[in-house]
């Protein structure tokens, strides 16, 4: 009788499985699912009974580049990655063989066709929405597994170089278009403020030589510069036609 003591105190110690706080235990008895395990020291009987843990912990499956066609016909190379968590271990064991790569290969799936479902320009500028798109359809199609997608995140899309060459041009193309309507405006204000000024010039007897004086001034006010200056009878007579207005302004 006591020649069993070590015996079975071996048995009981290979028996004792330890099922971590972020983990749960899958059991089955002669094959037979039994129920769920929790956190803890648990025995499981060899041969007879068996116990498969499963982490409950987010996991990050970075999805590998996948060649896809846009709806306008364009190839290029997407990666991902895909946060998700398993929310019924039981299901994750009994419903899908290798849950892990069933859902690398899910997304990999979803994301391809998801991409031929939009055009390059709209992939480029809502990428957001396309990885929603795509994670609600993987969420739903892993939910039998027992498995909750938390968040899928495109990580880079990669255009091929005659495609980069070419909305390097186009993008070149858009900047001299603005160039050109900027300055074109800029000349309509400027044209705009000549003709008001040119107006204003003429509606004021002797305005222009007095412009046209202050011009001279301006030149002579750099020592550098000589400025040769001969009035012609016009100015003369506009210069006396100034004089009066100003006579009759002080009386």
């Amino acid at each position: 009788m006591y020649e069993l003591i070590p015996l079975i105190l071996f048995i009981i110690l290979i028996s004792i499985r330890q099922v971590n706080e972020y983990e749960r235990g899958v059991y089955f008895t002669l094959g037979v699912y039994r129920g769920i395990k929790k956190p803890g020291w648990r025995l499981v009987v060899p041969i007879f009974q068996k116990m498969m843990k499963v982490d409950l912990r987010v996991k990050a499956v970075d999805v590998p580049d996948q060649e896809a066609i846009t709806k306008d016909n364009i190839s290029v190379n997407i990666n991902a990655v895909i946060y998700y968590k398993v929310s019924a271990a039981e299901k994750a064991i009994l419903e899908v063989e290798h849950f892990k790569f069933a859902i690398s290969q899910l997304a990999q799936t979803t994301m391809r066709n998801a991409v031929g479902e939009v055009t390059l320009d709209e992939l480029l500028k809502s990428r957001d929405e396309v990885a929603e798109r795509i994670k609600t359809i993987v969420d739903t199609a892993s939910d039998p597994w027992g498995i909750k997608v938390e968040m899928l995140e495109l990580k880079d899309v990669v255009l091929p170089e005659n495609m980069k060459r070419t909305m390097a041009k186009e993008a070149e193309a858009e900047r001299e278009k603005r160039a050109v309507i900027i300055k074109a405006q800029g000349e309509v204000e400027a044209a705009d403020n000549m003709a008001k000024a040119a107006n204003t010039l003429h509606e004021a007897p002797g305005a222009l030589h007095l412009r046209t004086l202050q011009s001279v001034n301006d030149l002579s006010s750099d020592q550098s510069n000589t400025t040769i200056w001969m009035l012609p009878v016009e100015t003369l007579r506009a210069l006396e036609e100034v004089g009066d207005y100003l006579k009759s302004k002080k009386q």
